[in-house]
C-alpha cells in the first residue's frame, strides 16, 4: 500500500470544502477510507489547520471536524533533526521543507500538495492530487 504525506492545503480542501480543489481532495481521502493508500500528516499540518478552521469555524467546530478528519490519517512528528534540515536546507518556503523532511525521514512513497513547484529537487515523488488521481487510475 502506498504512504502519501499530505500537506496543509489539501486538509483544507477537503474540511473547508475548497472549491475547486474539494472533490479532488475529497477522493484521495476516499481512497484512504477504503484502506487503498494510506494517508500521512504532519504534526505542524493538524496545528496549522486548527488554526486556519477556528478562523472560519468557532474552535469548538473546528476540533471537531479534526476530531473526525484524525480517523483517515496518521499524525507524523516533527522533531529536532527535521526542524534543522528544514532549516538548512534550500527550501524558499520553511513549512514546504519541514513536510518534504517529514516525509523523508517517514520513508513516505510520496507528497501531495498543490505546491508541486516548491519541491523541485526532491528525491521522491511530488504530485497535485488531480495527478496522483490521474497516474493511478
Amino acid at each position: 500500500m502506498r504512504s502519501l504525506l499530505i500537506d496543509t492545503k489539501i486538509i483544507l480542501d477537503l474540511l473547508a470544502k475548497r472549491d475547486p480543489f474539494y472533490d479532488f481532495a475529497a477522493e484521495i481521502f476516499s481512497l484512504a477510507d477504503t484502506n487503498k493508500i494510506e494517508l500521512y500528516t504532519s504534526s505542524i499540518s493538524i496545528i496549522n489547520t486548527n488554526y486556519i478552521l477556528s478562523k472560519i469555524l468557532s474552535e469548538k467546530e473546528a476540533r471537531e471536524i479534526l476530531r473526525k478528519f484524525r480517523i483517515l490519517v496518521k499524525v507524523l512528528s516533527c522533531d529536532e533533526k527535521i526542524i534543522d534540515l528544514g532549516l538548512n536546507s534550500s527550501f524558499k518556503d520553511y513549512e514546504d521543507a519541514v513536510q518534504y523532511f517529514t516525509a523523508i525521514e517517514n520513508q513516505m512513497d510520496g507528497i501531495l500538495t498543490r505546491n508541486v513547484k516548491d519541491f523541485k529537487s526532491s528525491k521522491i515523488p511530488v504530485m497535485t492530487p488531480e495527478e496522483f488521481l490521474k497516474s493511478n487510475r
